[in-house]
């Protein structure tokens, strides 16, 4: 069978997808590896009528109502190759399956790179996290800390004492005077210790131990790692793709199109800014100009 449309990636962007060409009774094959990235939050926030609702029941839920289309498959299987040909996409699956379609829609996510430090992997999406937005206010006033990673690991500092009391860990790393002065007018406390590791025995609070044997107990610690694609897939494709701020993004136009004739990309592997609101409607807007490109 050739399908309107192949989805690789079944999370929010995909899924949106999804819901919009079942509406629209066209045939589509979601691939899903059921390993999102927000996998490791037990909730979610800023989204309307989901405020505090955990990822994976939220996930569950769109599933389910997408699966109740007739037009729309589901496969819990990676994509590991694609190639076009006969003016169809041809995607080869982990299990040898090839799944044939008239479009494509990567929406395959990102992961992220931790830091290879002790303490950390464990509370990722509990009290180490990424974005005060989505989690700052569960620790709104307690003890935060910033741990220095990159470039940007400065911009975010300056951010997070907007939630509480902030110390930016430098973590043996250096910083411009400039940059220093600006922390402690917003009134960041600025530690330059090497840091040996997390310790503690639940998520929160902890404390972060340094290489000089001295502790300092936090509640959260905010971290901005780097991130690669889920797949190489994109490359494959020979799709276009830029630097972000802290990892790739595949270069695609207001609609989700992508430099290659019928490829089309939406969510976190499209821009800076990650959010599940915007990778709904990226997944929104990538199924109205997939329509469109069936019809016309």
């Amino acid at each position: 069978m050739r399908y309107d449309t192949i989805i690789i990636g079944g999370s929010f962007a995909g899924l949106s997808a999804a819901l919009y060409l079942g509406r629209a009774s066209r045939s589509v094959c979601v691939l899903d590896t059921r390993a999102p990235r927000n996998r490791f939050a037990s909730a979610s926030h800023g989204v309307f009528a989901q405020d505090g609702s955990d990822p994976m029941t939220m996930l569950a839920t769109m599933r389910a109502q997408v699966a109740a289309y007739p037009t729309v498959r589901f496969v819990d299987e990676a994509a590991v190759g694609a190639v076009h040909e006969n003016n169809a996409f041809s995607v080869t699956l982990t299990k040898g399956e090839v799944v044939s379609g008239t479009t494509l829609l990567l929406a395959f996510g990102i992961t992220d790179i931790l830091p290879d430090l002790p303490g950390v992997a464990e509370r990722w999406g509990k009290s180490v996290i990424h974005c005060p937005y989505c989690h700052g206010y569960e620790f709104n006033g307690k003890r935060l800390g910033v741990l220095n990673l990159s470039p940007m690991s400065v911009h975010q500092a300056s951010l997070i004492p907007e939630w509480g009391p902030t110390t930016f860990f430098l973590n043996g790393g250096a910083i411009e005077q400039d940059a220093a002065a600006d922390l402690v007018r917003r009134g960041v406390t600025i530690e330059p210790a090497p840091i040996e590791r997390l310790v503690g025995e639940d998520a929160a609070p902890f404390a972060i131990r340094l290489s000089n044997g001295n502790e300092q107990p936090l509640d959260a610690l905010f971290i901005g790692p780097p991130y690669r694609f889920s797949s190489d897939i994109a490359e494959q494709l020979g799709c276009a793709i830029k630097a972000g701020q802290l990892g790739p993004c595949v270069t695609v136009d207001e609609m989700k199109a992508t430099n290659v004739a019928g490829v089309f990309a939406a969510g976190d592997i499209t821009r800076s800014g990650h959010t599940v609101t915007f990778a709904c409607a990226d997944g929104v807007m990538a199924a109205l100009a997939i329509h469109r490109s069936l019809i016309f």
